[in-house]
């Protein structure tokens, strides 16, 4: 099959594009400027439309990483590392990426998180004789690091299901962050 090529369009055109793709789906300045760049005559274009859309209040990378971080933590059960990984991914400036997500993550407490998280990823297995198994508890250590948790809490809530916790302490101290 043959690959459509896009239309490349005008500074008018491209602004009409660019609301239609934020009507769809919220983006991030980062996410949206990549995708006017594939479909624009000028580069020039492109400033001014992503100035156009900040002044109708229709672009702002400070209320995209709020709502994305709160969407995270309430959809998800995702941790703080995680989430800004993700908010990294949409090219979100660090500094805007870190205070979304401490304001999102205020008031939650972490231990409670991995709780759930383990409830609902390991809801058919009963916890205490799936995690005896060394395999499957280093497993679940590696799931928890991987959804942006801390391992000093994963630990924590691991310890309370099997006394070989201890020992993913040693195999994360020679690889402190997950991929």
């Amino acid at each position: 099959m043959r690959e459509r090529k896009a239309k490349l369009l005008n500074a008018e055109e491209l602004f009409d594009y660019a609301a239609a793709s934020l009507g769809r789906r919220a983006h991030s300045l980062g996410e949206l400027r990549d995708k006017l760049r594939r479909r624009c005559t000028a580069a020039g274009d492109i400033d001014g439309v992503l100035h156009r859309l900040k002044e109708y209040g229709y672009l702002n990378d400070k209320n995209f990483a709020e709502n994305y971080a709160a969407r995270r933590l309430e959809n998800e059960g995702h941790g703080k590392m995680r989430v800004l990984r993700d908010l990294s991914q949409r090219r979100i400036a660090p500094k805007v990426a870190e205070q979304a997500v401490e304001k999102a993550f205020a008031e939650t407490d972490e231990v409670e998180l991995i709780e759930n998280f383990l409830a609902r990823k390991f809801r058919a297995k009963h916890l205490p004789t799936f995690l005896a198994v060394e395999k499957n508890l280093a497993s679940a250590f590696r799931r928890l690091r991987y959804a942006g948790f801390s391992s000093g809490k994963s630990l924590l809530v691991l310890k309370r299901y099997s006394q070989r916790a201890d020992e993913l302490e040693d195999q994360d101290e020679n690889n402190p962050e997950p991929l």
